[in-house]
């Protein structure tokens, strides 16, 4: 072969390395996958255990209280002829079936149903109370995902400032791939909760190098704030395809198979990464960044994380206790309650999309208060639905207006950070992530308990009213000040504009080629 056709296929590696779009993709596709195992468990574990513990108990006791009619209660030979001409009398008593013999007539007893309470409609499931046991259950798993996250996190940051972004990210792949593939083959409460643990350490390494790689890449405010948008779109489109694709399949094919599919595309997202990122090298910032500690003493960094924590809070109640909630009031059958979600899933596409570009324009801090106060008359709604289709507007306006937070907040947290403390972003979004992790952890964990001891309706009104309540918060955030010493450096290279600046550190492409560090030397 010619060595310039060898040349071909490198030439095209190199410079896909050297481009922002490419690592933009890479981290679209590790959110998207993330996320979509995130959801895809909603709809199955409910059903799932309701199915393996309650009905597998009751099948087995079920036999042992079958007993054969005694002897003496059998009908005698011929006791189904019946003639009018015998003054034979016929009372319908009690709920067994029973002929006797008196003064030479006979008396038939015929069977009827009990009448002390009505009976429960087609289709609903039974046992009251395990379901109402189970929202606690339900909740404590889906919970601890977020629990590892905010133990993690902070230590991802840290290493992300030594070591670079490229092998913390492969590493959450490495771990989200042999947690997909653990809750295929997870039968029991035990196994699942540990593949959601699992799944939680895994995304603290693809969330934080993921957010970290983007805002390192994209200085430009306006530019990290579309390049954020797009990123959260993937995040978007895991939650869209999430829980209805695993209620579809676990109805149609099995509770292993949205697994498997899902640790098949992790496999084609850990390829790409090993084109794309360079796992093997280590790059360290060459500037120390600001300690995790002086920023959670940042009064308007604490807003922002707050507005994502309270925001996102809303949702992640409803993911555990809302099917249980359709399974109970509604009767709903098995894969209407992953389509439960859509609308809310549709909806956090389009609005982190739109208002990635458009928050940046009409201001992120009035998209964020919108969103919050959206958020919380959303959540005052869903309990009035009577079916399925009274959930599409409340679960619509509840993820269009998480999308308007989530796609303002994040490029925040990078301005802010710029605006006053040094331009590295491992620890800063590693605290965005914590408050994402916090609503998530809090949410499911709190709303099980809540559900059962004052009834999922009350859930809605207690977290939609401190939606609304910390709404009027993100005015603070309409125009923060600067350090005085960052305010210098700024005011020497251009003047600082409210939304738009171009930070302290030269822009230069993501440095994935070996010989990068020296253009920008140069550059210098």
């Amino acid at each position: 072969m010619p060595p310039a056709a060898e040349r071909v296929p490198w030439g095209w590696l190199a410079a896909g390395r050297a481009s922002r779009r490419l690592v933009l993709v890479v981290v679209f596709v590790a959110l998207l996958l993330d996320n979509m195992l995130l959801t895809v468990v909603v709809p199955i574990v409910p059903t799932f255990l309701y199915t393996t513990e309650y009905e597998a108990a009751n099948s087995s006791v079920a036999p042992a209280q079958a007993e054969p009619a005694p002897p003496a209660l059998k009908a005698p030979p011929f006791s189904s002829l019946f003639s009018y001409f015998d003054n034979t009398t016929v009372t319908v008593s009690g709920s067994t079936s029973a002929v006797d013999w008196v003064n030479g007539t006979e008396s038939i007893h015929l069977p009827q149903p009990p009448t002390s309470s009505p009976p429960q409609p087609s289709g609903c499931p039974e046992g009251e109370e395990f379901l109402t046991e189970e929202n606690v259950r339900v909740g404590l798993l889906f919970a601890s995902k977020a629990l590892v996250q905010l133990v993690v996190n902070p230590f991802v940051g840290l290493l992300t400032n030594r070591i670079g972004y490229h092998i913390p990210m492969f590493i959450g792949f490495t771990i989200m791939f042999l947690s997909t593939v653990m809750f295929a083959f997870s039968g029991t409460y035990t196994l699942l909760f540990t593949a959601r643990a699992l799944q939680g350490l895994g995304s603290s390494f693809s969330s934080v190098a993921g957010l970290g790689m983007l805002a390192s890449v994209y200085t430009d405010d306006f530019e990290r704030g579309s390049a954020m948008g797009i990123a959260l779109g993937g995040l978007a489109l895991g939650v869209l395809i999430g829980a209805p694709f695993g209620s579809v399949m676990y109805e149609f094919v099995g509770k292993s198979s949205p697994f498997l599919v899902l640790a098949f595309l992790a496999l084609l997202d850990g390829a790409l990464q090993l084109c794309i990122l360079q796992p093997s090298k280590v790059s360290p910032e060459s500037t120390k960044g600001t300690p995790v500690t002086t920023l959670l003493r940042d009064p308007y960094i604490l807003i922002a994380a707050g507005a994502l924590c309270f925001s996102n809070m809303g949702v992640a109640m409803l993911e555990p206790t809302l099917p249980i909630w359709m399974m109970r009031t509604m009767c709903s059958p098995k894969w209407q309650l992953g389509m439960a979600f859509l609308p809310a899933s549709i909806s956090y596409l389009i609005g982190t999309n739109l208002f990635g570009i458009l928050a940046n324009k009409m201001g992120r801090w009035l998209c964020s208060l919108i969103g919050m106060a959206v958020v919380g008359i959303s959540l005052l709604c869903v309990p009035l639905a009577k079916n399925i289709y009274g959930l599409i507007g409340p679960n619509g306006g509840l993820g269009f207006a998480i999308g308007m937070v989530d796609s303002s907040m994040m490029p925040i947290m990078g301005y802010l950070v710029d605006l006053r403390h040094t331009s590295i972003y491992g620890n800063v979004y590693a605290i965005a992530d914590v408050a994402f992790c916090m609503g998530f952890a809090i949410g499911p964990s709190t709303g099980g308990a809540i559900v059962r001891a004052i009834g999922f309706p009350w859930l809605m009104v207690i977290i939609g009213a401190i939606n609304i309540a910390y709404a009027p918060l993100c005015w603070y955030l309409r125009n923060p000040p600067a350090k005085e010493e960052k305010m210098a450096i700024l005011s020497q290279e251009c003047p600082m504009q409210s939304q738009s600046y171009r930070t302290q550190r030269t822009l230069r492409d993501f440095p994935l080629a070996d010989d990068s560090d020296m253009e920008a030397e140069d550059a210098e």
